[in-house]
């Protein structure tokens, strides 16, 4: 963007190129990159390593990085910037944006490389981020949203304040969200290995599913709020068909 030179402003800030063009003098504001920069952020907590009986045995973080890796290779093909940050309890790898193809394979083994561990306070860890994306870009969060979705939009909407634009990709499993459990089944923690429970599911069905659409509606409402976009996806449903959607989505933004 460009403003008139008035008396007093730095001679350094004048554009001269366009004064070549124009015969008149500006300033220049700012330059805005026209390449996109973003940074993948995945999930690889306890929770994540979940695998329903409708997922062919893939996993939410297997899902998840399947899809960072396709929109990593997306990124860079159009010689956009891509980096990569991986956690769980806290930020485990942190791969700096950059657009040259060797970058791709880094990003690519860091991925497969990458494994579920423990739990995460989501909303913490993202905070880490805000001294990692200091320049404008674009965040793309990967993770299945279970925790305190307080802690979430608060460090997301800090993120949003640095000038970034956020994508979320809240990865399910088809059990996740329709809970078809009916005989008698033993629930154990994927983050609290000592954390099991032996339950009549048909009792439960009711208040779980009142409790994770209660919670669905929260990750909604606050991403409706902060000017996040949204993109709830199960691990059941085709890559293809969900990066379509995401082209086709930044297409018409």
């Amino acid at each position: 963007e460009h403003r008139p030179y008035v008396h007093g402003d730095e001679i350094r800030s004048i554009d001269w190129k366009l004064y070549g063009k124009t015969d008149r003098l500006y300033i220049r504001q700012y330059e805005d990159e026209t390449n996109v920069r973003a940074t993948l952020v995945v999930d690889q907590s306890g929770s994540m390593n979940y695998s329903g009986s409708r997922s062919k045995e893939m996993t939410k973080h297997d899902y998840a990085i399947r899809l960072a890796a396709s929109l990593a290779y997306l990124f860079v093909s159009q010689q956009d910037s891509v980096g990569l940050v991986t956690f769980d309890t806290s930020i485990r790898k942190h791969i700096p944006p950059r657009s040259r193809p060797n970058h791709l394979r880094v990003c690519m083994e860091t991925l497969a490389d990458s494994q579920c561990r423990v739990e995460t306070d989501l909303g913490g860890v993202l905070h880490q981020l805000l001294s990692i994306c200091r320049k404008r870009g674009l965040v793309i969060l990967l993770s299945d949203c279970f925790g305190n979705s307080e802690s979430l939009f608060k460090s997301l909407s800090m993120l949003r304040a640095n000038y970034q634009e956020i994508l979320l990709f809240q990865i399910l499993d088809d059990d996740e969200v329709d809970f078809p459990f009916q005989n008698r089944t033993l629930f154990r923690s994927l983050e609290l290995k000592e954390q099991q429970l032996l339950v009549d599911p048909m009792s439960l069905r009711q208040t779980y599913l009142a409790n994770f659409n209660s919670h669905q509606e929260a990750i909604r409402r606050g991403c409706k709020q902060n000017r996040i976009d949204w993109s709830p996806v199960r691990t059941s449903e085709s890559f293809s068909a969900v990066l379509a959607s995401y082209i086709s989505h930044r297409g018409q933004a």
